[in-house]
Order: C-alpha cells, then structure tokens, then sequence
C-alpha cells in the first residue's frame, strides 16, 4: 500500500509544479498571467494614420498631374496638326469645271460627280489599307505620327474632291486660292456645302470659331481611324472599309446641299481658270499625291 502511494503524491507534486495545486495560491504559468502585447504585432497610431494620408494625397496628387499633362499633350497635337491642316488647304490643286468636263466628255454633273466620289473613295480606302499594315511591323512607327499622317493624307484627298464637287454643281467659293482653300476646309470640317449666296459662311472660314470646330472634327477622325492600328492585317481591311465609308458619306452629305443649290452649266458665267498652287504638301504618300494631282 505505501508502495502505491508515492506514485500518486509524485504526481501530485508535479501538477503544482506546472499549474496550480489543488487548494494551492500562486497563479498557473500561462494561464492566469496578465496578457502582453506581442512584440512582433505592428501598433497603428496617430503618426501612421497621418502618413498613410499623406501617401494617399501624394498617390492622387500624381495621378491628377499625369491626367492634366495628358490633356495638354493632346490639345497641343490637335491645335499642331490643325494647322497643318489649314497651312496645307490652299496648297491642294483643284480642277475646275472646264478641265473636268474635258476629263470626263459626254457626262453631265451627277455622273461626274459619282466619278469624283468614286476616285477619292478608292485614295483614301488605300491610305486606310496602308496605316493598317504599318502596325503589323516588328518595329511599328509611332502610333500617333501614324494617325497623324493618315488624316492629313485624308483630309487633302476629300478637300479636293469637295472643291470639285462645288466646281460640278455650279457652287465655287469665292476670293483667292487661300480663302477658297480656307472655305473648302471648313466645309470638310462641318460636313456640309457652302452657300455662296452667303457671304457668312464664307468668312466664317478666317475665325477662330473654324478652329475650335476643325480642332473636333480632327478628334473625332482620330478616334473613328483607331481601330485602323490593329495588326495581323485587321487594321488595314479595317482602315480600308472605314476610309472609304467615311469619304462617300462626307461626299454625300456635302453634295446635297449642294445639289439644293445648284447652278446648271449653261447659266454659269464665263469663270476664269484656278489658280493653282505652286507646291504640294510634302508629307503626303505618293499616291495620295498622284490622286490630288490628277
């Protein structure tokens, strides 16, 4: 019996030495010792709130710059190419009525005026064609010089097919070769013929306000011709259909104002020949120079 007894008290005084002994005083080890922060666990206070605030402001702060400076950036490409676009108006040759009607003989105003619309339609279709297969390069060129130079080879396409357009229905612009070219801008910008009965809309072309609107009209080329960047060849089946559904419902709409006002032929005073320009624009493609030569 004695023998069995030491085991258990041995047991016993274990027990009290890693807890609390049964009606002992002292506080279990881990269990009741008051809790302590751990020293590994970060502490959040006043400074890192204020910091975590400062680095957020700093965040947007930056990203409010980045957006401005990308505003500026676009409004200074827009106002560039803009006047690109009216130095090179004056510097497109148009035919007038006389050589148009050698060109095409035996055809009245409607079917040279399909002509005109087809021709400039196939130029502008190949300038989509062309920026499109140009991002498909290892070494793609600059995607905005691309974009850049497709509304430039555009533009001076349809400004000539515009002019020609008034010259076919009895409509041309009054003044010198630059407020021609200047009003023939305009009507390529806002869509529409000019009425030469008015001499507003006419003058509108020297105003600011031409600017501002032309400076749009680029912006919306610019997003409609950016699918055209597209490679493996998308964006030049793209640029091509795009281009040449945009020329003919340009050509459409600016024909029927025209066609409101038309002039015929055998009532038209005697007009003396355009004037001519004496250079092209340099940075067209070669066939885009070939077609407004012609």
């Amino acid at each position: 019996m004695a023998g069995s007894k030491l085991p258990r008290r041995r047991r016993f005084r274990r027990q009290g030495a890693s807890g609390t002994a049964e009606g002992g005083t002292g506080p279990a080890e881990g269990l009741g010792a008051p809790a302590v922060p751990s020293a590994g666990l970060p502490s959040v206070t006043g400074d890192d709130e204020g910091s975590g605030r400062e680095s957020e402001a700093g965040r947007m702060h930056a990203m409010k710059h980045g957006v401005h400076k990308t505003r500026v950036r676009a409004r200074a490409g827009l106002a560039h190419l803009a006047d690109r676009l009216i130095e090179n108006a004056p510097r497109v040759p148009v035919r007038d009525l006389r050589t148009l009607r050698k060109q095409f003989p035996g055809l009245g105003p409607e079917e040279i005026a399909d002509k005109l619309i087809a021709g400039a339609a196939n130029a502008t279709s190949t300038v989509g064609a062309g920026i499109g297969a140009a991002a498909m390069l290892p070494v793609p060129p600059a995607m905005p010089a691309e974009l850049a130079a497709e509304i430039t080879a555009v533009a001076a396409v349809e400004l000539k097919l515009i002019a020609e357009l008034h010259e076919v229905y009895g409509q041309r612009a009054p003044g010198t070769l630059k407020e021609r070219g200047l009003a023939y801008l305009t009507a390529w910008t806002e869509e529409r013929g000019i009425d030469v009965t008015k001499p507003s809309t006419v003058n509108a072309a020297l105003g600011g306000r031409m600017k501002r609107e032309l400076r749009r009209q680029i912006m919306k080329r610019s997003l409609r011709n950016l699918p055209n960047l597209m490679p493996f060849m998308i964006g030049a089946t793209v640029g091509a259909m795009m281009n040449r559904r945009d020329t003919k419902k340009l050509a459409e709409k600016v024909r029927k104002d025209l066609r409101s006002r038309q002039v015929p032929w055998d009532a038209l005073p005697d007009l003396p020949p355009l004037e001519q320009p004496k250079t092209l624009p340099a940075e067209l493609p070669d066939h885009v120079r070939r077609q407004i030569e012609g």
